[in-house]
């Protein structure tokens, strides 16, 4: 059987997943087909609040990987949804990000506003590119005048194929400092939210989660009680994996997104015995060569009981230095 045979739904990151800012990452809509294929539901979930679902399911078809609307699940939509259920309808928005927020808050029944005079009930915060200091500047003072603060994320960075960039945690850092306090909701990854809605959508039973993140797909999987695949496409790497506290460690790791079709024992982590493709782990020395995500494997049974490894082979030697162990 392999990894994705015992799962009824799988839930995608996009950003280091599917695709990286707007090239598709190899294999990923062969992946997706195998998937449709097998009759294995799909849906999308990501963090990333300056595209509606819509935009997002042209943006994965235009890449040549298949998606319809209803799989789309987004921070931008889901924060707009909350603010719905919390404000009297027409209430006034002070919105922080990109015009696809702005277009959720208003189909939400509220009615969006740019300024400290309009009195905001509440400021919601999501990734736009333009985001700049006056607007910062007049989220900052609603926020001390009582609005409630809402960020659709709190991601500190975002992939990119130049390396990781400045995410919306950033900005809302630039918030976080201004006002010495942090934001009254946060609705995306790591909050659970998004996974259970997904969840509760396909009526799934047996949900998977994959994602790139430890510190936001991860940690939501775990906090819904998921099970989770964590593919090395994107900003989680192997040290940060080491490192990782009970509550970002995935069920499973690959290189990439072929890893769904393998075998789960070829990907579970830790990695069971002392010996794997090639690898031996002996005395917390690692000897021996084969595939990086393997060696990464027998190392995490060492690293998340409080031990260090050495490295005892030049193969090894070259993965540490890689690696920054």
């Amino acid at each position: 059987m392999s990894l994705v045979e015992a799962y009824d739904l799988v839930i995608f990151d996009l950003d280091g997943v599917i695709y990286l800012i707007d090239k598709p990452i190899d294999g990923a809509a062969e992946a997706v087909e195998r998937l449709r294929s097998a009759g294995t539901a799909i849906a999308y979930a990501t963090n990333n609040a300056s595209r509606r679902a819509p935009d997002v399911a042209a943006l994965l078809t235009g890449m040549g990987v298949s998606a319809a609307a209803d799989e789309v699940l987004t921070s931008a939509g889901a924060a707009a949804t909350m603010l719905a259920e919390r404000l009297p309808a027409g209430a006034p928005v002070l919105v922080v990000g990109a015009e696809a927020l702005r277009a959720e808050v208003r189909d939400a029944g509220l009615t969006v506003v740019e300024r400290f005079e309009d009195e905001p009930a509440a400021v919601v915060q999501g990734y736009g590119p333009d985001v700049g200091w006056k607007i910062l500047a007049e989220a900052s003072l609603a926020v001390r005048g009582g609005a409630l603060w809402m960020a659709t994320n709190t991601d500190r960075t975002l992939p990119s194929p130049r390396g990781p960039l400045p995410g919306n945690g950033s900005l809302v850092s630039v918030l976080r400092t201004a006002l010495d306090r942090e934001p009254d909701v946060v609705v995306g990854k790591p909050a659970p939210a998004l996974f259970e809605t997904a969840a509760s959508l396909s009526k799934s039973q047996r949900p998977l989660a994959v994602g790139d993140r430890l510190d936001t797909d991860i940690e939501g999987a775990v906090g819904a009680g998921m099970d989770s695949l964590l593919v090395l496409t994107g900003v989680s790497g192997p040290a940060e994996l080491l490192a990782a506290p009970p509550q970002r460690r995935p069920t499973f790791v690959s290189a990439d997104l072929s890893g769904l079709f393998g075998e789960a024992s070829a990907a579970r982590i830790p990695a069971a015995g002392d010996e794997l493709g090639g690898w031996r782990l002996t005395g917390g020395k690692l000897d021996g060569s084969g595939e990086p995500v393997d060696a990464l494997r027998l190392l995490a049974g060492v690293y998340w009981n409080g031990g260090e490894a050495e490295a005892g082979s030049d193969a090894a030697r070259e993965l540490f230095s890689r690696w920054g162990l």
